[in-house]
């Protein structure tokens, strides 16, 4: 016993002898690698003065007397942005590598590709702030955007993945995790999800309230914030709109629901210039004072405005107290100490990045930027096989459209190193070996006269992503942005679509946009149809490889689209059990949630569960078979729906709880094995104030959208 008294003692005197002798090497405590995250974050308050802890409720929490380096946002919501059409980054533009927008990326339904974008991003953030060359940027992100697409007319549609909050989170929780990294003590980059929460109509954005029950907040609007925070984000923006009426920088959901429940104790930040929209758009709050005050006492610990002098008076006024300021920004320093911006050289493997030529220039990087294009775009149409195009076969090709030899970049694009139009991409596909013609409009009947001189047409049309025009201004009513929203479904190119199309049967249309369009005519008379977002550099190449066959699309719509306006609740209408996504949506879409081709076709068989109930860990495992049937190899989405047909509240029509897309070669046939957790059936139960996971009757259902079902079965709960 005395022998084991005295190895506890001696262990314990060299742990301490240890300690102290690290400590020797800091000139203060919060240097200390080795000490809790927590107790260096209490050293450094008790450092700080109170004009030193007004700093840090900005965005860029850098004490110079302390030699505390922090760092502050870039955008980055499909590449890094620090140059582009907005300009970001004045003080030093940097190529760097573009992606598909967010709406492109939604439409891979590949999160690990999600994860390979966002490491790339994370990458050559890293890179430019580190590279003595450049020595710009930082390392918060601002990605990815976690709101859910619930109307096509919303302007920033183009920035969000899609309609489903189970499918937005998975996708955000990939892009988190290649921005954050693998490390397991450190972050390559902080992911910052915007905007929390229920954020889908510009206009009137500024004041207007998004109003539903709480159901709908916890299952449908804040599930992948949630998502987000579970895969590692510890960063988020709060949203201009309110929610029932109370504007969502001060709501206490950002407190008790983000902060005490789901573990959120990172940065909480606002959007820009949201402080006096408290007082003098929603007029919730008298005063820039009293508004800064209880933005704090909310959560918020970076404000993106002028807030120094109303923090200043909430002190003095004695609303706001040094303890509340200490409260809040000890999440600005937990974001710091997991990038390791306060631990010594060498300790972070992220800090080593810096050396060798620049990434967006490095064929890895092309590389993916390829391939996350090509995964993106979604075969809509394709009447008797006329894709992919035979280059062996056609003499003359005809290349049509305003938006044919462009690569067009939105308000949050950064600068890519270089583009590749469609034109370019199909010029280098096809070789000198056929002939093309191109023509950008119909003006004096040129492209008619092209199309009939052309064996096949490839017609480019879509949206312009600023609208190419000023800010809050779209000439073009189908179009919308930022501060914009759509007011027309309409396709205005449409009609140089009918006119090529009666002049040469061998159309191909490829729909470049940001949004939903209402291509019915398209569809109806024109045989083969592709979509693909803007933004990418590697937009033509990737274009070029689907419409000659060197990759199968196997992208898959994440929104429904509809018909026509008419088939609309009314734009501020945030109910979405009143006819809104697929969950809810009444009558017949023109192509439904999850819908997309491929060149070859896929057999599903065996369905199959690995119990009829669930397992002590609360999951189960549904599978079935799937087949290429063609004679190419092609990628399939096999999606897993739920309905509850027993539920004591009202569910939606059905719930996408599971999707996998997968590549298979011809005739290959492979076993898709998707996991259901009971967690994610549960319902909010607004009396209790928790989820409720309830006896009920499953309807479980597996197909390739959510219109297209090819087994079913029932499982009791």
């Amino acid at each position: 016993m005395k022998t084991l008294r005295h190895l506890f003692t001696t262990s314990a005197l060299l742990l301490t002898l240890g300690l102290l002798r690290a400590a020797a090497q800091f000139q203060y405590p919060f240097q200390n690698p080795r000490l809790p995250a927590e107790q260096r974050i209490d050293n450094i308050l008790s450092l700080l003065t109170l004009d030193e802890k007004i700093i840090c409720l900005g965005t860029n929490p850098s004490i110079p007397r302390l030699g505390i380096v922090g760092t502050g946002h870039s955008e980055g919501l499909h590449g890094l942005a620090l140059g582009g059409p907005a300009n970001w980054n004045r003080r030093k533009n940097v190529p760097t590598t573009q992606f598909p927008q967010g709406y492109g990326l939604g439409e891979t339904w590949d999160p690990e590709m999600m994860r390979q974008v966002g490491a790339v991003e994370g990458y050559e953030a890293r890179y430019v702030l580190q590279n003595p060359k450049y020595a710009t940027g930082n390392l918060v992100i601002r990605a990815p955007n976690a709101d859910l697409g619930r109307d096509p007319r919303w302007g920033r549609t183009e920035e969000c993945y899609g309609e489903d909050p189970f499918f937005n989170g998975t996708m955000a929780a990939g892009m988190i995790k290649g921005l954050q990294g693998d490390d397991p003590t450190y972050w390559q980059t902080a992911a910052l999800m915007k905007h929390f929460l229920a954020n889908s109509n510009e206009v009137g954005r500024e004041r207007t309230s998004s109003n539903f029950d709480e159901r709908l907040f916890h299952e449908y609007y804040a599930l992948p914030f949630r998502m987000g925070v579970e895969a590692g984000s510890r960063a988020y923006m709060a949203s201009y709109n309110a929610w029932n009426g109370i504007p969502m920088m001060v709501s206490p959901v950002l407190r008790d629901v983000t902060v005490n429940q789901w573990g959120q104790n990172g940065i909480i930040c606002t959007d820009g210039g949201a402080l006096k929209l408290l007082y003098k758009e929603h007029k919730y709050l008298p005063d820039s004072v009293w508004a800064a005050a209880t933005a704090v006492k909310m959560g918020i610990n970076q404000f993106l405005d002028d807030y120094t002098g109303p923090i200043r008076g909430a002190l003095k006024e004695k609303l706001l107290t040094e303890k509340d300021i200490d409260r809040v920004i000890r999440g600005d320093f937990r974001v710091m100490l997991k990038l390791g911006l306060l631990d010594p050289a060498g300790a972070n493997k992220y800090a080593a990045i810096k050396d060798g030529p620049e990434p967006w220039l490095s064929e890895a990087h092309k590389a993916i930027a390829r391939k996350v294009t090509q995964k993106s775009i979604v075969l809509l149409k394709n009447e008797g096989n006329l894709l992919p195009l035979d280059k062996g076969k056609l003499k003359t090709l005809a290349v049509i459209g305003p938006r044919a030899d462009q690569v067009l970049l939105d308000w949050y694009s950064g600068t890519p190193p270089y583009t590749v139009s469609p034109l370019a991409g199909i010029r280098a596909k096809v070789g000198e070996g056929v002939k093309i013609i191109y023509e950008e409009t119909n003006q004096d009947n040129r492209a008619v006269n092209a199309a009939r001189a052309a064996d096949v047409v490839i017609v480019v049309v879509g949206n312009h992503p600023t609208c190419n025009a000023g800010w809050a201004t779209c000439p073009d009513a189908s179009e919308g942005k930022e501060s914009v929203d759509r007011k027309s479904l309409t396709l205005t190119d449409e009609l140089l679509i009918k006119q090529v199309r009666r002049a040469n049967p061998n159309t191909v249309v490829a729909l470049v946009s940001s949004f939903p369009y209402a291509i019915t005519w398209t569809q109806q008379n024109v045989p083969a149809i592709v979509h693909l977002a803007q933004n990418s550099e590697e937009l033509g190449n990737a274009l070029a490889d689907v419409l000659f066959g060197d990759y199968n699309p196997g992208g898959r719509l994440t929104q429904t689209w509809p018909r026509s306006l008419d088939q609309l609740p009314p734009m501020l209408d945030y109910n979405i059990r009143n006819g809104r996504t697929y969950q809810y949506f009444q009558g017949e879409p023109l192509y439904p949630f999850g819908f997309g081709l491929s060149y070859p076709t896929f057999q599903y068989s065996n369905f199959r569960l690995s119990s009829r109930q669930f397992n002590k860990a609360g999951e189960l495992t549904v599978s079935v078979d799937v087949q290429n049937t063609g004679a190419r190899p092609g990628d399939e989405v096999v999606q897993l729906y739920v309905s509850h047909l027993r539920s004591v509240v009202a569910r939606p029509r059905k719930e996408l709880k599971g999707f996998q897309r997968l590549t298979l070669q011809p005739r290959e046939k492979r076993t898709v094995r998707l996991p259901l957790r009971a967690a994610d059936l549960r319902y909010w139960h607004e009396g209790l104030q928790r989820f409720e996971l309830e006896k009920d009757a499953l309807n479980l259902m597996v197909g390739s959208s959510a219109s297209h079902v090819q087994f079913q079965q029932v499982l009791q709960l």
